[in-house]
């Protein structure tokens, strides 16, 4: 999901546990609980879709927050949806999302500590769920619109055992 709010825009990849409708369904659950306030802190979002789910088999996921006026990015993830920043220059550079186990909605959540990142014009955020695998990031080409990235990494990184969704967006 993406939802702009005044000042920033919230970037979140919401992976239901397991398939079919009951992962569809929590999947929906949380972007609603982050869709109401996409302004808060990812922390505050991550704890509102944890009470949100506590009836449902739970998600996985991972957040962003792009404060503009700042040029930082403020970034959470639970359990396996991977997140990074390409950074242009020479040489590039990348950060990725430090993940923390766990299930959002499950038993309990792990100590929630969001990371703040600077973000320069032109850096590339990437989201993709488990059903990519890992080795993506290592040789793409950050030249082409996000949606050319997103496409090269669907064709050639989906493992198809599982669903797979990538997420990319550039900063301008």
């Amino acid at each position: 999901m993406v939802r702009h709010f005044d000042g920033g825009a919230l970037l979140a990849v919401i992976d239901g546990i397991g398939h079919g409708e009951e992962a569809a369904a929590a999947a929906r659950v949380a972007e609603n609980a982050i869709a109401s306030r996409p302004q808060d802190l990812p922390e505050t979002l991550v704890v509102r879709c944890h009470e949100a789910l506590h009836h449902t088999r739970g998600v996985v996921l991972s957040i962003a927050s792009i404060n503009l006026r700042r040029a930082s990015l403020s970034w959470l993830g639970i359990g396996n949806v991977r997140a990074l920043v390409h950074h242009r220059g020479v040489p590039p550079t990348r950060e990725e999302l430090l993940l923390r186990g766990g299930v959002v909605g499950g038993a309990g959540l792990p100590n929630l500590r969001a990371s703040d990142i600077s973000l320069r014009e032109l850096d590339t955020v990437i989201f993709a769920t488990d059903g990519i695998r890992p080795q993506f990031a290592d040789a793409l080409e950050f030249g082409g619109s996000p949606q050319s990235v997103a496409d090269e990494i669907l064709a050639g990184y989906c493992h198809g055992g599982d669903d797979a969704l990538v997420l990319v967006a550039r900063a301008s």
